[in-house]
């Protein structure tokens, strides 16, 4: 690509002189035109999002802004005026007696999971008062998929197990980044009548669920359902005692496809809580949501108690965190400033922990000069507690996460008040990562904020940035609610980028079925990581899973010993699971040199600084393009040349890119694909709005056409009631608790050295079937375990340590059934449909497969229960004339379905803005619901995530591009690069090549535009 230069402009006449001043002792004499232009909307009061591409200065656009309003809005605090009044506390429905699991049955998608804290990266947590205690558990561990590679443990393919979400002390759902945690994730049939590929999403559904009426109960488990036996009540009068334990705010600390190991929150260290709440702020039930302002008294471990303030508690123990208030800080007007009171405010949200820790510091470099009107800090997590009171009595910009804001500030939205009384700008960074089922949570969240702003009397302005996106005024609107204008046009200046397709050599290997066998796109990273570390080249490596980050690391660091001895500590890996100061001095020693060579889940692709890179290397194709552009922009920040070079891995799709370069070049980045009226992520959603205010008629249209009936079958079961004030949550547990935004489900397990006791981390409930079955093989810091007993009960898995000489596969069935046919078109005799489908799987075994080779050692039985998905898929029906016409002879139907069918899931991210272990397959030669062969794909989430529906309208292209990929494969039966998928728990078997192509040419002679 080659180099561009930057266009200058001024900044519009409304910035405050100190911040072009401010900026200027930064170094910047002046914005990039696209930077103006982008300010100029924000400050007519217009909600915009610039969608400029990476390293463009987008933070600089919306920043400049925001420190003007904080500046005007301090010297407005400063004048004299009259007391500001005092918020009201609003009445709340009494609650009920009783636990609401019994009668939140039926809902699936959402649920209580009982007793978690899945950040756990300081032990146990304190339980709630009068309720019972609950341990919590260790930080997110991982589920990855343990499949044969070249060079010992195989690339994990468990391409985002870095995305966990949040749990509070006692009540709280939690998991993994539910389809994407799939770990394995096979096909399966019996008798090759029903051969399945399936997405791992979550832990079984066992008891406590919200789902809409007509969707009726599942027993199993739902991708993005939590499941478990109900909620901890909250204390006496809403409030609960911290009980020494070192809480959460309400998320995890996991890496995230879209995620760093930190989206949301890790728990604190021990400190008492302080808060109101159970050793947690805002996560336990009815401390936050219902205490009303200067009405709440918390107790903590340690005796320290809290005296009521304005907006709610004030701990005579608050201090502010490190950088908030500069020492010694003047107020632009030259005085000294108070730190007390607020005349404007704003409200940062990253999708990463990562992400908001870089900005703060970037923020607090650029304000320094403008003194305490900007008093930035983080809430999240790794904030201790004694500093959360005084970000929320005094901090004026505030970093957190969509995690933060769901489960911790709009629950206790009371004790918030002078901060959103006064909310000016709403900054949503990295917006394009708000997608599928996370991003329709998250278009909701913003919905609920958008309304508890309203009862306090402010309007913010939203402030998007985004990676360049397909029509981002639109996808932004999607996801706020309100009209947005765009700025795309990026005129910053850019270093020549070369960008190279890496296809990994064939060894002499053979795989299964004597199919030819590539060198894994791991070991070809890793040995490019080498070289490039020799060179003195600042690397980081992308790769799709915990595991192929510290399996990455320690290979490029074994090769590097060889070369010299001072080289190997210069490369290390960087993932969720780690201690927040573990990352952070990662952090660092990326930015000042220290580190050469990084190999990191998707944690570092979200704009934190690592300015400075000469090259990435992205370890398999991302998924999308826009993730693709984003992970390649890393390289060559400050207007230097780059290199970014795709490895890719033996699989269909990056087959199918390396050899079509034009898939990725020609083509624009994909549309944003969310569903905020999804039933399954909108009933918990106004479950949580009727708990922080009465529902009203009015509020009905703010959360999308089908509130209405979504709130009439909520009161049926008894979960809202209707009082004149409008429509109340009636339980007692935390209805922020109803679900995990981030679309997992399933108490995490822990897992455990047997010898020792020790809590090695946890692994997603969504993974826990596939990666730490009995017999599983456990990687962990580039250490092997063996999985001696997993103990579904009570969330453990014992392992020891060993060193096998292979790696295991969970093998499990599937089965499909159609509920409803939504949209139907044919093709021909054949039949295109859409619709509703329930899918049920259940792992039934594992290989042993030896390493290197991967050659099957063996096969061992395992007796797991099963698990059931409501979804959203796409399926086609062809007749046995339409077959026998083609050529397709009964013995080869089912392996031409069954290959189609891997190569069609292989191919759909590039025709939607999905990741292949987001979706699931079936083959059926005969299906009892259709009574025809026919091969599904669906989505892997509870209630659909669009993936599926989005595969339907372009099936056409979608599957002329399947057929393409399978026939231009110059192997002779099958290979990874065509049929075969890393997720089959049938062993890719029967898979036919030939007869797959003959179905797709059946299919598609007669194929119509949808």
């Amino acid at each position: 690509m080659p180099p561009r230069t930057g266009r200058h402009a001024d900044w519009p006449e409304q910035i405050r002189p100190e911040v072009i001043d401010a900026i200027r002792a930064a170094g910047i004499t002046r914005p990039w035109e696209h930077q103006a232009r982008t300010a100029a909307h924000a400050l007519r009061g217009e909600s915009v999002v610039i969608a400029t591409g990476t390293a463009s200065g987008k933070s600089l656009a919306y920043l400049v802004p925001v420190l003007s309003a904080l500046l005007d809005g301090a010297d407005a605090a400063a004048r004299p005026s009259r007391p500001p009044r005092t918020s009201r506390s609003r009445s709340t429905a009494p609650h009920e007696a009783g636990v609401a699991s019994e009668e939140v049955a039926g809902f699936s998608g959402v649920g209580l999971v009982a007793g978690v804290d899945r950040v756990g990266e300081s032990g146990e947590v304190g339980g709630v008062d009068g309720v019972g205690r609950v341990n919590g558990v260790a930080e997110v561990g991982t589920g990855d998929a343990e499949i044969t590679d070249g060079v010992g443990v195989a690339e994990g393919v468990d391409p985002t197990v870095d995305a966990g979400v949040a749990g509070d002390s006692g009540v709280v759902a939690v998991g993994g980044r539910a389809a994407n945690d799939s770990g394995s994730t096979p096909d399966a049939g019996t008798a090759h009548a029903a051969e399945a590929e399936t997405t791992e999403t979550s832990a079984a559904i066992e008891s406590d669920a919200v789902t809409p009426v007509d969707a009726g109960a599942t027993n199993g488990g739902d991708p993005g359902t939590a499941g478990g036996d109900g909620g901890a009540p909250d204390g006496a009068d809403g409030v609960s005692r911290g009980d020494g334990g070192a809480g959460a705010d309400g998320s995890s600390d996991g890496d995230g496809s879209s995620a760093d190991g930190a989206d949301g929150v890790s728990s604190g260290s021990g400190a008492p809580g302080a808060d109101g709440v159970s050793g947690a702020d805002g996560v336990s039930g009815g401390a936050d949501s219902d205490d009303a302002p200067g009405a709440g008294s918390a107790a903590g471990a340690g005796g320290r108690r809290s005296r009521a303030g304005a907006d709610g508690v004030t701990g005579t123990g608050a201090r502010p965190p490190q950088g908030a208030v500069p020492d010694g800080a003047k107020s632009a007007g030259g005085a000294r400033a108070r730190v007390t009171g607020r005349g404007a405010t704003a409200l940062y949200l990253a999708p990463t922990k990562a992400l908001a820790a870089d900005q703060r510091r970037a923020v607090a470099e650029l304000a320094a000069p403008l003194g305490t009107a900007v008093r930035a800090a983080v809430y999240d997590g790794d904030t201790p507690f004694e500093e959360r009171e005084w970000v929320r009595q005094y901090g004026t910009y505030v970093l957190t996460n969509p995690d933060m804001l769901h489960r911790g500030i709009l629950p206790g939205h009371a004790r918030w008040a002078s901060f959103l009384r006064q909310l000016r700008y709403v900054v949503i960074d990295e917006c394009h990562t708000y997608r599928g089922v996370f991003g329709s949570h998250v278009a909701q969240v913003l919905r609920r904020l958008r309304r508890i702003c309203a009862r306090y009397g402010a309007d913010p302005v939203f402030l998007l940035a985004s990676a360049t996106a397909a029509d981002p005024a639109e996808a932004a609107r999607r996801l706020t609610g309100v009209p947005v204008v765009e700025v795309t046009d990026d005129a910053s200046p850019r270093g020549e980028l070369v960008f190279a397709l890496w296809e990994p050599p064939l060894t002499e290997l053979s795989g299964e079925r004597g199919a030819p066998v590539r060198r894994t796109a791991t070991a070809e990273t890793a040995e490019l990581l080498t070289d490039l570390v020799t060179l003195g080249t600042r690397t980081v490596a992308f790769v799709r899973s915990r595991r192929a980050a510290e399996l990455i690391a320690l290979l490029a660091q074994d090769r590097l010993a060889e070369v010299d001895d001072s080289l190997p500590g210069r490369v290390a890996a960087y993932r969720g699971g780690y201690l927040p100061e573990e990352r952070r001095a990662l952090e660092r020693d990326l930015h000042n040199g220290r580190l050469l060579g990084l190999a990191s889940t998707t944690a570092l692709e979200l704009g934190v600084d690592v300015s400075g890179l000469d090259a990435v290397l992205l370890a398999g194709y991302p998924g999308t393009r826009a993730s693709l552009w984003q992970q390649a922009g890393r390289a060559g920040r400050g207007g230097e040349g780059a290199l970014a070079v795709l490895v890719a891995r033996d699989d269909p799709l990056d087959t199918y890119l390396v050899h079509h370069p034009e898939a990725l070049f020609d083509r624009p980045v994909e549309s944003t694909v969310l569903d905020p009226d999804n039933p399954y992520v909108l009933a918990p959603h106004l479950c949580a709005a009727a708990a922080e205010l009465p529902l009203s008629e009015e509020d009905l249209a703010l959360f999308g056409p089908e509130s209405a009936s979504l709130v009439a079958q909520l009161e049926t079961r008894g979960l809202l009631r209707r009082r004149s004030g409008g429509w109340y949550w009636t339980r007692r547990e935390r209805a922020a608790d109803l679900t995990d935004i981030r679309g997992e489900g399933g108490r995490p397990i822990q897992v455990v050295e047997s010898g020792t006791g020790r809590l090695l981390g946890t692994v997603d409930a969504s993974a826990a079937h596939t990666s730490v079955h009995d017999g599983a093989v456990h990687l962990h810091r580039g250490r092997t375990y063996l999985v001696t007993r997993l103990d579904l009960e009570d969330s453990v898995a014992l392992v020891e340590r060993a060193e096998p000489p292979y790696s295991t596969m969970a093998r499990d069935t599937t089965a499909i059934s159609v509920l409803s046919t939504e949209t139907e078109l044919p093709w021909g005799a054949a039949r295109l449909s859409f619709g509703s489908v329930e899918v049920t799987h259940q792992v039934v075994s594992y290989l042993r497969r030896k390493l290197i080779t991967g050659e099957v050692l063996g096969e061992s039985k395992l007796d797991l229960p099963p698990r059931t998905l409501r979804t959203r898929a796409v399926w086609w029906s062809l007749t046995e004339d339409q077959l026998a016409g083609a050529g397709v002879l009964p013995d080869e139907l089912p392996g031409a379905l069954h290959a189609a069918e891997h190569a069609s899931i292989g191919l759909l991210p590039l025709f939607a803005t999905c990741d292949r272990w987001d979706i699931g397959g079936v083959s059926f030669p005969l299906h009892p619901d259709t009574g025809l062969p026919t091969v599904f794909v669906y989505d892997g989430h509870s209630g659909g995530a669009g993936f599926a529906e989005r595969a339907f309208h372009t099936a056409r292209t979608w599957l002329t591009a399947t057929r393409e990929a399978i026939a231009s494969c110059d192997c002779d039966s099958g290979c990874p690069s065509c049929v075969q998928s890393p997720k089959c728990g049938n062993g890719n078997d029967p898979l036919d090549k030939s007869a797959a192509v003959r179905v797709l040419d059946c299919l598609l002679s007669s194929a119509t535009a949808t």
